[in-house]
């Protein structure tokens, strides 16, 4: 069986499922007063009862470990104004410039090939990582930052993050930041919540943590596993000033997501855009 027949992994099942529950919006869900998740154009769902259960991803690709501590760090709440919605485009970085983002990683089988690409163009994108991915490869994660790339914070274990308490939030964001900040010497500054399902409380935590939230404009539905072609044809086709780009390069076989990048990349340089990244001083 050869890589473009993999089976979709556990992971894979549980993004299909997501997506289809969330009939078609699948770029951001925003937060409400209560902290409960809404999606555009939707209801929020009715509460759980009971206090919320915390998500434990199955075994897969990511050889999931348990969190390196058992005791959570106490949650100091973010002092205001903390963001109630995720930055969806960055219009403020100029007339021909978008921002090209990977999330999941890193994972040896594609990140060094995406990196590879990249650098082959002089082009800064943003990683967001899991913790226990960076934790496994932390020469990756130096060499995104030796590219001159953006490391983002994906939680440690990718869990549903409304599903999680205050605390388990607090310890998926902030064993992911140690091990960024241990590896490369500084915490990240960016956020991205799993599934885009955010809520109050991953917003006051994240802040608290110096982190901004970042969502996404243009969904390239790779984790599918769509084909090269309609990766790349996503991309051209949301291609617009300020635009952010959602691509993969961990989490299952991200073959397609490597060779796409491969033909819109130097596409998207000839229509005169620019890929970079945001700076927070």
């Amino acid at each position: 069986m050869n890589d473009d027949q993999l089976p979709l992994d556990r992971r894979t099942l549980l993004r299909l499922s997501l997506a289809l529950g969330a009939a078609g919006a699948v770029h951001l869900i925003a937060a409400d007063p209560a902290g409960t998740p809404v999606r555009p154009g939707g209801e929020p769902p009715a509460p759980a009862a009971g206090p919320p259960a915390r998500v434990q991803a199955g075994p897969g690709s990511y050889r999931l470990r348990p969190m390196t501590s058992n005791t959570a760090p106490r949650f100091q709440p973010a002092p205001p104004p903390v963001r109630t919605r995720p930055f969806e485009e960055l219009p403020e970085l100029g007339r021909d410039a978008m921002v090209l983002t990977f999330d999941d990683g890193p994972d040896p089988r594609y990140t060094p090939q995406i990196l590879s690409t990249l650098r082959r163009h002089s082009v800064r994108a943003m990683f967001f990582v899991c913790g226990e991915m960076a934790a496994d490869n932390p020469d990756l994660l130096k060499q995104m930052a030796d590219d001159g790339h953006v490391v983002g914070n994906h939680t440690w274990s990718h869990p549903l993050i409304p599903k999680l308490s205050r605390a388990a939030i607090r310890e998926e964001l902030g064993s992911t930041s140690d091990v960024i900040e241990k590896t490369l010497g500084a915490p990240p500054l960016w956020y991205r919540a799993p599934y885009g399902a955010w809520n109050r409380n991953s917003f006051e935590i994240g802040a608290s943590l110096g982190m901004e939230p970042m969502a996404w404009t243009v969904d390239t539905l790779d984790w599918t596993e769509p084909g090269t072609a309609a990766i790349v044809r996503r991309v051209e086709k949301g291609a617009a000033p300020g635009v952010v780009v959602l691509s993969h390069d961990a989490g299952g076989n991200r073959s397609q997501s490597v060779a796409a990048l491969r033909r819109y990349l130097p596409a998207l340089l000839e229509r005169g855009f620019r890929p970079t990244v945001p700076h927070r001083s």
